[in-house]
């Protein structure tokens, strides 16, 4: 591989926008040590993620033991195997040999690394002080770090998904366009229509540029715009993120990267290990309920966008009237036999449909009822004919010869 400067390889594998943390603490020291890493052919992405593993089991171990210095000691070791799993990534992006397991590797190591450094951390305090809120403290910690990146790569894939569903809708709709401009006019040689380009993407390729000069080089009709209400209820946020991305600082100043140095690095230093587990896990949730919030103003916007794009449907997806009321109500039972859909076949367009099969009856003579109200117990005046019955059952008649045989076996 030839040798690159430390600014090429700055240029290549550090990211346009990272945690305030990588950028002032990680980076300026990863990067030199990529320098000497990318030379030889035997350091890989995943093996950097093996050596941050064992780094960082290395950092639980003392932080278990407790003391000063074994925290001091702990809190370096936790710093060094952070820094290693930053040059993983950059290694991959350097030479280009990344994959799809590095990265599952990647994040799966990460939590294994947290779950044990906060338990031996926390669990060394209580051992030292029988202190119970250390015990709390480690439960804090672990369900944060688990809902902060479950909550990101949930984000993540809902937002996925608006834009495939986006792009989709406007895919078939010129399609649909063109096919109609080609059955009409019989053109030839035309251009596709412009594909729809979103704001977060423009954004993200030019972080200095305002949004309506990008909105109009990209031609307006075509950007979609999946937080237009964030940003017109917090204007001065897009100032602020304007002014933290010439440093390549994202505005989510406490992410899952700084509560975890907070708790790993500045507690063991400072040796305010509770304080700063409580102030880093409320700045951390404050941080996540603006992203929530961020989100959940996002899906608006992307409502009010499916809905323009299906202006000419506007009964797409919804119930129709007569199935809304639950077909248990009287009111919609009469709807439901009063639709022509619902109704009975005439005879003559199915001659044999019959939709209640209706019971068949035969009227019994004397001896029979009178059998009948023997067998039910009912009293039948001496000298009275019984009266005839009717019963929707059918009953077998036997012979006179046949019916003393059987009256004699029953007994």
């Amino acid at each position: 591989m030839a040798r690159l400067s430390l600014r090429a390889v700055q240029k290549l594998t550090c990211k346009k926008r990272d945690a305030w943390w990588t950028v002032f603490l990680v980076d300026p020291t990863a990067t030199r040590m990529l320098l000497v890493f990318a030379r030889f052919r035997f350091i890989t992405p995943n093996r950097v993620t093996w050596a941050a593993l064992f780094i960082g089991l290395g950092s639980a171990y003392f932080f278990l033991e407790g003391d000063r210095t074994s925290l001091l000691i702990g809190a370096a070791l936790y710093h060094l195997s952070f820094i290693l799993d930053c040059i993983d990534g950059k290694l991959a992006r350097l030479k280009g040999n990344g994959t799809v397991f590095g990265g599952w590797l990647d994040y799966v190591f990460d939590r294994i690394r947290v779950l044990f450094c906060a338990l031996a951390l926390m669990g060394g305090q209580f051992l030292r002080t029988d202190d119970e809120r250390y015990l709390l403290a480690a439960l804090v910690v672990v369900f944060l770090d688990m809902l902060r990146y479950v909550d990101a790569l949930q984000i993540y894939k809902m937002r996925m998904s608006m834009r495939t569903k986006i792009e989709k809708v406007t895919k078939e709709r010129a399609e649909a366009e063109r096919a109609e401009r080609e059955a009409e006019a019989q053109a030839q040689g035309e251009s596709e229509g412009p594909q729809i380009v979103f704001m977060e993407d423009l954004l993200r390729d030019n972080p200095g540029t305002p949004t309506e000069v990008l909105r109009e080089e990209a031609g307006g009709s075509n950007v979609v715009d999946l937080h237009e209400q964030f940003r017109d209820q917090f204007p001065w946020y897009t100032r602020l993120r304007r002014a933290m991305l010439r440093t390549r600082i994202r505005p989510h100043l406490i992410s899952g990267i700084e509560f975890q140095m907070f708790i790993f690095i500045v507690g063991p230093i400072i040796g305010q290990i509770l304080w700063t587990t409580v102030v880093s896990a409320a700045l951390l949730m404050l941080f996540e309920l603006v992203i929530m919030y961020k989100f959940w103003l996002s899906t608006r916007d992307f409502t009010r966008v499916m809905e323009e794009m299906n202006a000419t449907s506007d009964t797409a997806g919804t119930i129709a009237p007569h199935l809304y009321k639950g077909r248990h109500r009287p009111a919609a039972q009469e709807a439901l036999l009063a639709d022509e859909r619902y109704r009975a076949p005439e005879p003559e367009e199915d001659p044999f449909f019959q939709p209640y099969p209706q019971p068949q009856y035969q009227e019994l003579d004397a001896q029979d009822a009178f059998d009948v109200h023997g067998a039910q117990g009912i009293p039948t005046p001496r000298g009275q004919e019984p009266e005839p019955l009717t019963m929707p059952i059918r009953i077998r008649r036997f012979d006179a010869p046949n019916r003393a045989e059987q009256e004699g076996h029953w007994r």
